[in-house]
């Protein structure tokens, strides 16, 4: 199902979004690194990367690329974002703060929230979502995640 914007959204996304590499059935271990290429969300974020989904939860191992971001949005699931390398610029629902490695962010279902890389090293990140809507979110407003020039130089996850 595409994804609609919730109220106060704006996201035009008419894409499914993608969906991860399945878990069961014999499948219990995933080297993350280069398992698939996904993108987290892009009508709003520059993070791609792995993602593997169980029954009800999807983790992923994603990198934002230096001085990149996620514009604001939201979604009805709820997120977990674990800093590996890098540092993250982040807002949810007006607070602002600075997460480095081995920081947890948690953004709440609906929660309206933005997040920038530091201007000198991607970030890369583990996160977990609930399945109960999907990976990608709607976008609020109009300002772009990242500057159009730095758009057109997104790195593939390593």
């Amino acid at each position: 199902m595409p994804n609609k914007p919730s109220a106060g959204g704006s996201s035009q996304m008419t894409r499914r979004p993608p969906r991860g590499v399945k878990a069961g059935k014999g499948k219990y271990l995933f080297k993350m690194v280069g398992l698939n290429s996904v993108e987290a969300g892009p009508d709003y974020s520059t993070a791609h990367g792995s993602v593997v989904e169980g029954e009800r939860f999807m983790m992923g191992l994603l990198r934002m690329p230096k001085g990149t971001g996620a514009a604001a949005h939201n979604h009805p699931n709820e997120q977990w974002v674990y800093i590996i390398e890098g540092t993250l610029a982040f807002e949810v629902d007006g607070k602002k703060g600075v997460a480095t490695p081995g920081s947890l962010l948690y953004f709440p279902p609906n929660a309206v929230h933005a997040t920038q890389a530091s201007a000198d090293r991607d970030v890369v990140f583990l996160t977990g979502k609930d399945l109960s809507h999907g990976l990608w979110g709607n976008r609020i407003g109009k300002k772009p995640a990242v500057p159009a020039a730095k758009a057109k130089k997104r790195v593939r996850a390593r």
